[in-house]
């Protein structure tokens, strides 16, 4: 099964001028566990980035993780696009160019079982539904967007949010429409918010889109599966915040991930050796 990860440096670029794209260590780990067990499990991968994405990937070795290869096509998102709203419309407009069937895969995600069996006959597939809170998902008519921009009728604004962390598109006229609507919106947005804004286009629109066509959107597991112990699927999700204010915890998690690409990936351990943040997990 065709998969593909995003990375888009510009958010990184707008939060830090000047500075040279640096990636946490703990990202790096779950990035590559992610890619690995999802080629172990029968899938092939690529990365879809852009020049500076593939430069940084390139130069640490890391590029061999993708065995679909590395696509620089993020440099063509229009610039109008503001990054500290839209962080992640990376993967729609990497989205936009992959056909479905196809999975989209956060670098922040791992699957560690074959998810075939789940997904066959599928037309949609997302990790779980989120409830419309407020604080999240505010009421769309708050939204500053451009004069003539309307919402499509029709769309039914009750339906909960989908997390798109992982994403199986099987219907090819849902993942156009999706990536046609959720585009529209990024576009005309004119309001700023570091997170009502692109929970929308990413996770909002995806739903009304799907309830529009009449496909019914099978969920992979619950929001309460991420706060137990996870053995189908790791999501780092705020857990990251965790890592980064804990040295001990950060720690001990890249410690976890250098064991399990040791024993299960022995081939990897040179190439993760090159990265000098990657390198002190894996002693001589």
């Amino acid at each position: 099964m065709n998969a593909f990860h995003t990375f888009w440096s510009r958010p990184f670029c707008m939060a830090h001028p000047g500075r040279p794209l640096s990636v946490t260590d703990f990202d790096l780990f779950c990035t590559i566990l992610s890619a690995l067990e999802w080629r172990r499990i029968g899938g092939s991968i690529r990365m879809i980035t852009d020049r500076m994405g593939e430069r940084y990937f390139r130069a640490y070795g890391l590029d061999f993780l993708w065995d679909g290869g590395i696509d620089c096509i993020l440099d063509a998102v229009p610039y109008q696009v503001d990054p500290s709203t839209f962080w992640a419309a990376g993967k729609l407009y990497a989205l936009g160019t992959v056909p479905a069937p196809c999975v989209m895969i956060d670098t922040d995600f791992i699957v560690w079982e074959d998810l075939a069996d789940v997904l066959d006959g599928a037309e949609l597939a997302v990790i779980h539904r989120e409830e419309l809170n407020p604080d999240i998902y505010p009421d769309p008519g708050t939204f500053v967007c451009a004069e003539g921009y309307r919402f499509p009728d029709g769309w039914d604004f009750s339906q909960p949010a989908c997390n798109t962390a992982l994403c199986y598109f099987g219907s090819e006229s849902l993942r156009r429409d999706y990536v046609r609507e959720a585009l529209d919106f990024v576009q005309s947005a004119r309001g700023r918010h570091p997170l009502h804004y692109m929970v929308f286009a990413e996770q909002r629109v995806l739903a009304l889109c799907a309830a529009q066509h009449g496909i019914p959107i099978r969920s992979l597991s619950e929001l309460p599966d991420l706060f137990s112990p996870q053995t189908r699927f790791t999501h780092l999700w705020g857990y990251k915040q965790l890592l980064s204010r804990n040295p001990a915890e950060r720690g001990r998690f890249c410690r976890r991930c250098a064991a399990r690409i040791v024993s299960d990936f022995p081939d990897a351990v040179s190439h993760c050796r090159i990265h000098p943040l990657l390198r002190p997990y894996f002693p001589e």
